[in-house]
C-alpha cells in the first residue's frame, strides 16, 4: 500500500496548489486519544477472560458507562462513533446474565434462567454478530441466527434450546410473535433486547418497528418478563429521546466516545461539467459513478483497501463493473479483487463477499448501505461516498468504516447531480458544523398502528387496560377497527376472529405488497428480489436490470404472481421511468400565514401512474428514445406540506403569469432535493406537484408529500423548519454553476414531465419571495396553528 491514502490520489494534507478543480473542500478530523476504564467487579470473570482473549482486557470509558447503566436495569442506548466497540457494551451484560444463569441448578434454572434477543435491520449483521460471539467461546452460551435462511430443523432447535437469538424485525413479526406459545420458554426468561443500528429505524420502517417492540413488550409481560432494552447507534441527535420513542419507555444515552481514532481527511468533491448536454439542453456534469470509479481504480491500483458506498443497487453494480474494466487494462489480477455488494443477492453470495472482504482478498468493494451497518470490516484505508447518503448520521457512519487503529484514513464525498449535494459541497459547515439529525418516526400513524393492533389482537386479545400501551391514538382506533369488522369487542377486550393471518396485514418496510422475484427466463434461476413499489420504476417491460456486473432486459412484470422475467443482454443504455401525478387536498391540520402566502401541513390524496421510460446512453446520459407504458395507477392517502401563493406576491418578485409554471416546477424540484437537509428522509421518500392554478386552493401552489400511506413524518418536519429549508434551497440553486438549470439544481430524475418547463432564475425569484414573505406575517396572524388530536383513519 502507498504511504497514505491521500498520497495514493496524489494529494497532500497541507499543500493546495495543483489540486484537482473538482476538489471543493478538505477537512481534517483530528485524532482522538483513548480513555480507558477497568472492568466492573460485577461482571462474571469468565466473561472478562473471554473478552481479554480477543484483546479487550480493559474497557473504553463509554463502554464502562454503558455497562453500569444496563446493570442498573435502565434502558440504554450507546450512540458513539463507528468502530468504537459498541458491540462489547451490549454483549458483556448479556453474556454475563447468560453465563450466570447457566451456573444454576436445573430447578433454579427452570424458575429463573436468562435469554436475550438481538435485533438488527439486516441478515448480514446478525450473521456477523453470531461469528463474533462464537469467537468468545463461552460455555453455556447458545447463540443462533433465526432468519429467513434458517432451515426448519434449525428453527426447532432454536425454539427449544437457544438462549441468545439473533434475528431481524421481519422474523420477529412473522416468525416469533404470532407463534409466541412455541416461544414461551424463551420469552418467559427474556432479560435483554438488543436493538442494533437503532438510528436506521426511521420513517415508515422505524414507525413499524416501534409498534412491533410494543407488541413484544406486551407478550413479555404476559409471560412475566420485563427485559432491559439496549440500543446501539451511530451518533444521532437526542439519542435518549429517539430511543425512548422507539421502545416506548424512558431511556438513557451514552454519547462520550472514549475509543481512540486516527486522523481522517475528508474531501468534498464535485465532478466537473462536461461538454455534453442533456434534457432541454442542460449541461451534463460528469456522473458521481464515473468519478468514484476512477478514484477507486487509482486507490486499488496502489494497494489501498477501499469501499465505495452508493444508495442504489444499480449504482453499486455500475461502479464495480467500471473499476473492473479500468483495472483490467492495467493489471487483470487486480480487477479480480473488486466486487459489488447489495441487498437482493442470495445469502451464499453475501457471505462469500463478506469473507473475502475481511481476509483482504478483495481490495475494492462497491456497496449499497447494506455494509454501512456494524459488520466487522476493519482494516480499510479509504471510503468513497457516491452522492450524499441522506443524513449526516449515515455519512459519518460510512466514512467511519475506514481506519486501521490510530492510522490516518481518507474519505471522499463525491457529489451527485442533486441540489442537496450541490449545497453541501459548497457549504461544508452544513456537514461539519451542524449536529446530526433527529430520528423521525410516527408510530401513531393510523395506517401503521391499525394493522399492528390487529396483529397484537391475533397474538393475544387486547385487554381494556392494554390499549394505552400503543399510545394515545390506540383506543379510538380500536373502536374504528371494530366498526370496520377487523376486530370484535367483548367485555374482556378486543379479539381478532378472522382465519387470515393478521401479521400479513403489516408490511414492516412499507414495501406495499411484498418482494418481487427476479427470474432468469433462460435458466429459470432466481437472481434476487426487489420490493414491489420499485417494480413499476425499475422492473417494467424493457427496463435494464443489473446483477453482479451482468446486465439483463426485463421481459415481463407479473405483479399478480410477484415475479419479473429477465434475459441476459448488453445494452449500451440505461432506463429511467417517468410518471404523472395528481393531488387533492383533504384537510389542513396546521398552517402558517405569511404576507400573501398560506403554508399548510395536512392530509392529501395522491394518484401516481408510471406512463413511460427513457433510454439514456452510456456514457454521456443523452436521451436515446422514449417508450410508453400501460401500468395501473397507484393511490396514496398521505400527509404533506403545501404553499398557497397569492399572484400579487409573485408579480412583485418579477414573475408574470406566463413564467409561473416553469418557476413553480423548478422550485418544487429543488425543494424536494433539499428536504433531507432538515428531515432524515431520502429524496425517493418524497413526491411533489406544482401548478399555476390548483383546483382546491384556487391560486399558484407547490405540494411536497410523504411517499408512504398516512405519512412518514418528513414533511411535518419540513413544516416545522420551513424557513431553514427554503433558504438552503435558494442557496443551492444560486451556488450551481450552470446557466439555466441542470440536475444539480432544478432538474429531477423523477420528473414525469421530462423536466419541462423549468426556470432556474424563476425558481430563485420565487424562493426569495417566499423567504421575504415569511418575514412579514399576515396582519393579525398568530404563530403556526398546532396539530389537532389525530383522528383515526381507515
Amino acid at each position: 500500500m502507498s504511504s497514505s491514502p491521500l498520497s495514493a490520489l496524489g494529494l497532500s494534507a497541507h499543500s493546495r496548489p495543483g489540486e484537482p478543480e473538482s476538489l471543493r473542500h478538505v477537512r481534517a478530523i483530528p485524532a482522538r486519544p483513548a480513555r480507558e476504564a477497568a472492568w466492573p467487579d460485577w461482571v462474571e470473570p469468565r466473561v472478562v477472560e473471554a473478552f481479554g482473549r480477543v484483546g479487550a482486557s480493559s474497557l473504553w470509558s463509554h463502554q464502562a458507562e454503558a455497562l453500569s447503566a444496563i446493570h442498573a436495569g435502565r434502558h440504554t442506548i450507546v450512540a458513539t462513533g463507528t468502530a468504537s466497540g459498541k458491540s462489547l457494551a451490549y454483549q458483556a451484560p448479556v453474556l454475563d446474565a447468560l453465563v450466570r444463569a447457566e451456573g444454576l441448578d436445573p430447578v433454579s434454572l427452570e424458575a429463573r434462567g436468562a435469554t436475550a434477543l438481538y435485533l438488527s435491520p439486516t441478515k448480514a449483521l446478525a450473521a456477523d454478530q453470531e461469528s463474533s460471539l462464537a469467537g468468545l467461546r463461552l460455555p453455556g452460551v447458545r447463540a443462533a441466527v433465526f432468519d429467513g435462511d434458517s432451515e426448519t430443523s434449525e428453527r426447532a432447535w432454536i425454539k427449544a434450546h437457544a438462549n441468545l437469538v439473533l434475528t431481524n424485525p421481519d422474523m420477529l413479526h412473522h416468525g416469533i410473535l404470532p407463534n409466541h406459545v412455541q416461544w414461551a420458554r424463551f420469552l418467559r426468561r427474556l432479560s435483554f433486547v438488543v436493538v442494533d443500528e437503532a438510528h436506521s429505524y426511521r420513517g415508515v420502517f422505524g414507525s413499524h418497528v416501534a409498534n412491533l417492540l410494543r407488541r413484544l413488550k406486551r407478550l413479555c409481560a404476559h409471560y412475566g418478563s420485563h427485559p432491559v432494552f439496549i440500543g446501539a447507534s451511530a451518533t444521532t441527535a437526542e439519542p435518549a429521546a429517539s430511543f425512548a420513542r422507539l421502545i416506548g419507555d424512558p431511556a438513557v444515552a451514552v454519547t462520550e466516545d472514549g475509543s481512540p481514532s486516527g486522523q481522517r481527511h475528508v474531501l468534498l468533491w464535485e465532478p466537473e461539467l462536461t461538454d455534453f448536454t442533456g434534457e432541454n439542453g442542460a449541461p451534463v456534469r460528469r456522473s458521481s459513478i464515473s468519478e468514484v470509479s476512477d478514484l477507486m481504480a487509482d486507490l486499488v491500483a496502489r494497494g489501498t483497501r477501499t469501499i465505495a458506498f452508493i444508495k442504489s443497487r444499480k449504482g453499486a453494480e455500475a461502479i464495480s463493473s467500471e473499476v473492473f474494466r479500468l483495472l483490467d487494462d492495467v493489471d487483470p489480477a487486480l480487477s479480480l479483487r473488486v466486487a459489488a455488494y447489495r441487498s437482493g443477492y442470495l445469502p451464499e453470495e453475501r457471505r462469500e463477499l463478506e469473507r473475502r472482504l475481511r481476509t483482504g482478498e478483495l481490495l475494492g468493494l462497491a456497496s449499497t448501505p447494506a455494509l454501512e451497518m456494524g459488520i466487522d470490516i476493519a482494516g480499510l484505508d479509504a471510503v468513497l461516498v457516491a452522492g450524499w447518503p441522506g443524513t449526516r448520521a449515515s455519512f459519518f457512519q460510512q466514512i467511519g468504516r475506514a481506519g486501521r487503529g490510530t492510522g490516518d484514513s481518507l474519505a471522499v464525498l463525491v457529489a451527485s447531480d442533486d441540489p442537496l449535494d450541490t449545497y453541501l459541497v459548497h457549504h461544508p459547515e452544513a456537514i461539519f458544523g451542524a449536529g446530526v439529525e433527529a430520528t423521525v418516526i410516527d408510530e401513531q400513524n393510523p395506517y401503521i398502528l391499525g394493522p399492528h393492533l390487529c396483529a397484537a389482537a391475533a397474538e393475544r386479545p387486547i385487554a381494556l387496560d392494554e390499549a394505552d400501551l400503543f399510545g394515545p391514538a390506540a383506543p379510538s382506533l380500536l373502536d374504528q377497527l371494530t366498526a370496520q369488522g377487523y376486530l370484535r369487542r367483548r367485555p374482556a377486550g378486543w379479539f381478532w376472529t378472522h382465519p387470515e393471518s393478521a401479521a400479513a396485514m403489516v408490511s414492516l418496510r412499507g414495501d406495499g405488497g411484498g418482494p418481487m422475484n427476479i427470474i432468469d427466463a433462460d435458466t429459470g434461476s432466481l437472481l434476487g428480489t426487489m420490493d414491489s413499489p420499485q417494480s413499476h420504476y425499475q422492473a417494467h417491460e424493457g427496463a435494464v436490470y443489473t446483477h453482479q456486473g451482468a446486465t439483463y432486459l426485463v421481459l415481463e412484470l407479473n405483479e399478480r404472481d410477484h415475479h419479473v422475467l429477465v434475459t441476459r443482454a448488453n445494452p449500451d443504455y440505461t432506463t429511467t421511468a417517468r410518471d404523472v401525478t395528481s393531488i387533492e387536498v383533504i384537510e389542513a391540520l396546521r398552517e402558517r400565514h405569511w404576507d400573501g402566502v398560506r403554508v399548510c401541513f395536512g392530509d392529501l390524496q395522491v394518484q401516481t401512474r408510471v406512463v413511460g421510460f427513457q433510454r439514456k446512453a452510456i456514457p454521456g446520459g443523452e436521451v436515446l428514445g422514449e417508450e410508453p407504458l400501460d401500468l395501473g395507477a397507484r393511490d396514496l392517502r398521505t400527509k404533506g406540506i403545501w404553499f398557497e401563493i397569492q399572484p400579487g406576491i409573485l408579480a412583485a418578485s418579477g414573475l408574470e403569469e406566463p413564467d409561473l409554471p416553469s418557476a413553480l416546477h423548478a422550485a418544487e424540484h429543488a425543494m424536494i432535493g433539499l428536504l433531507p437537509l432538515v428531515a432524515s428522509s431520502d429524496r425517493w421518500d418524497i413526491g411533489g406537484v406544482s401548478t399555476a392554478l390548483h383546483a382546491d386552493t384556487g391560486v399558484p401552489s407547490i405540494f411536497v408529500y410523504d411517499g408512504h400511506p398516512g405519512g412518514a413524518g418528513f414533511t411535518e418536519r419540513a413544516f416545522e423548519t420551513v424557513l431553514v429549508w427554503l433558504t438552503a434551497t435558494a442557496e443551492a440553486i444560486k451556488a450551481c454553476e450552470c446557466a439555466s438549470g441542470c440536475p444539480s439544481c432544478v432538474q429531477s430524475p423523477k420528473c414525469g414531465n421530462r423536466n419541462n418547463p423549468l426556470s432556474k432564475s424563476g425558481a430563485l425569484s420565487l424562493l426569495k419571495a417566499l423567504i421575504s414573505a415569511a418575514g412579514r406575517p399576515e396582519p393579525g396572524a398568530g404563530p403556526a396553528t398546532p396539530a389537532p388530536p389525530r383522528r383515526p383513519q381507515p
